[in-house]
């Protein structure tokens, strides 16, 4: 079972799809998205959805990322063929699924998405419908007061 709210996140580091090292330590709100593979029909909607979203997001102050055990050329190309301007983080040996309790079968990741901040879990979502899913987080985050958009 993944990690829940109020559970301690943990630190982790991964290259993304620049091949750049990231580092996240979770104080700010942060979005933290697992899913299955890149360039697949569910992944793809659940990407361009967050990616849609993403101003709102960041308007917000919130910081998203989006992990598989794809590697970093996937990632790359993913993310141009999409036109994603967020990180997506590779996780090929499953270390940052681990490190969140997420579970990953036949080498992906189930479909798991953590809302962050203060260094711990403030809610968490399992068996994700990729449709939708972008704005429903947003919008719970804003119903709970975790973030607030400016007016």
């Amino acid at each position: 079972m993944a990690l829940t709210a109020g559970d301690d996140a943990p630190t982790v580091t991964a290259r993304n799809q620049d091949g750049e090292e990231v580092i996240l330590e979770f104080e700010e709100p942060t979005v933290l998205y697992f899913y299955p593979r890149d360039d697949t029909p569910g992944c793809t909607t659940e990407a361009t959805q967050f990616q849609r979203e993403l101003e709102t997001y960041h308007d917000a102050g919130v910081s998203v990322y989006g992990v598989s055990t794809d590697d970093v050329a996937s990632h790359e190309s993913f993310c141009e063929s999409e036109g994603l301007e967020f990180d997506l983080l590779a996780d090929p040996g499953g270390e940052i699924a681990a490190a969140f309790d997420v579970d990953v079968r036949s080498g992906a990741a189930a479909r798991t998405t953590f809302f962050l901040g203060n260094g711990e879990v403030a809610a968490a979502y399992e068996n994700v419908d990729p449709d939708g899913h972008a704005r429903q987080v947003l919008l719970d985050a804003l119903e709970d007061g975790r973030v607030t958009l400016p007016e």
